[in-house]
């Protein structure tokens, strides 16, 4: 993968970020604030660090709640390709690279979106990121062990969670 072309971006100032977000199961969807949303904080706040770069929050939203991470026919992941694909979007943030995607398969055909179309890719827990040729390479040799190691992350997924429930009792 070569270095993603958002200079044309970046000459105009902005950086455009989507925030992608997926839970798979409904449980816990309707309440109050729920993992889709603890998913959006957390990229929401990268992203506003990322300001000197230029880079700016889409407002559309991208959540796939009830969905799982093993296949890519989900509607808000079709909608984002859709608007990488037409050139909407630089940068997709996710929480972590499991909420994209469980299968290095699917990975590697998102990231050939990716390439096409000279956008980026985002973990903000997991220091994966594609905006730079040195993390292109440091990050496809991670990837290995990112997408499908579920079980060592369970339970690393209810954090951002809880931690919003304990600040906000």
């Amino acid at each position: 993968m070569t270095r993603p072309a958002t200079n044309s971006t970046r000459r105009k100032g902005t950086v455009r970020c989507a925030i992608y977000t997926r839970k798979s199961s409904e449980e816990g969807l309707e309440q109050e604030f729920n993992s889709l949303q603890a998913q959006r904080e957390a990229c929401e706040a990268f992203i506003t660090s990322q300001r000197h770069e230029g880079w700016a929050c889409l407002p559309k939203d991208y959540d796939d709640g009830g969905f799982s991470g093993a296949r890519m026919d989900r509607p808000a992941l079709q909608r984002l390709l859709a608007d990488i694909a037409a050139g909407r979007v630089d940068i997709v943030v996710v929480y972590k690279i499991d909420r994209l995607t469980r299968s290095l398969t699917d990975f590697a055909k998102i990231v050939e979106i990716l390439e096409a179309r000279g956008a980026s890719f985002v973990s903000v827990t997991q220091q994966f990121n594609t905006t730079t040729s040195m993390g292109v390479r440091r990050d496809k040799a991670a990837l290995s062990s990112g997408c499908e190691a579920h079980p060592a992350i369970r339970s690393s997924r209810k954090q951002p969670e809880q931690a919003w429930r304990r600040r906000n009792v």
